[in-house]
């Protein structure tokens, strides 16, 4: 009798658990629909607050000019400066202030204008000494890196909209520090050295032993 009870039992049990189991694959597959709406909806809404920006060239290129360069291009730099940009700030910048922080990355490169180079800088004395003047080395490029440039945080006060000019002119500003920065470390000075060291290099290579390269600021 007892062991028959307990087989009742075992049963019961066995049956419970796979009710369990089929109203529980019920309940998911019953709503599976309402998660994919949803996901669906959250995706939707998602492009609606913050949309893919769509670029469309315009299809007509004007070029303005065209130059031909001999430029010696001998040094760059890669610099990276925190510029902080702001408006609207003082007792009330809570409410009407306009803040950010702008992680700026830039390349400045330099070196020497061959095209400056006149007939009278160059001279070969009779001892076959070759006598080259260069011209100043000057800046070529300064400009910031956009891919690598960003707004690393901002803060507006509340009662104000962003300043839809203020990352420009966080930006003009980067360029400048970062080509005061160059200069500041002696950019010019170490472009115009490697210019005369690759010009000694190739005047040897094309056979002139004796050469003596001197700078205009010289």
């Amino acid at each position: 009798m007892k062991k028959a009870v307990f087989l009742i039992l075992i049963g019961v049990v066995f049956f419970l658990a796979i009710s369990v189991v089929v109203l529980l694959r019920g309940v998911k597959q019953a709503t599976q629909p309402v998660i994919a709406l949803q996901q669906g909806v959250s995706t939707d809404v998602a492009r609606l607050l913050h949309p893919t920006p769509t670029h469309t060239p315009d299809p007509v290129t004007i070029i303005h000019e065209v130059q031909s360069l001999a430029r010696l291009e001998t040094i760059h730099y890669s610099i990276e400066k925190v510029i902080t940009a702001e408006t609207g700030q003082g007792p009330f910048g809570f409410l009407f202030g306009d803040r950010l922080l702008l992680v700026a990355h830039g390349s400045v490169i330099a070196g020497v204008d061959l095209a400056e180079i006149e007939e009278s800088d160059i001279s070969i004395d009779e001892n076959g000494v070759v006598t080259l003047q260069l011209p100043p080395a000057e800046v070529f490029i300064a400009t910031l890196d956009n891919e690598q440039t960003y707004v690393y945080d901002r803060e507006v006060g509340f009662l104000r909209r962003g300043d839809v000019e203020l990352e420009s002119a966080a930006r003009l500003a980067a360029e400048k520090e970062i080509l005061e920065a160059a200069l500041s470390d002696g950019i010019l000075e170490q472009a115009q050295v490697n210019a005369e060291a690759y010009l000694y290099r190739l005047l040897g290579s094309l056979g002139f032993s004796n050469v003596r390269i001197t700078s205009a600021t010289q």
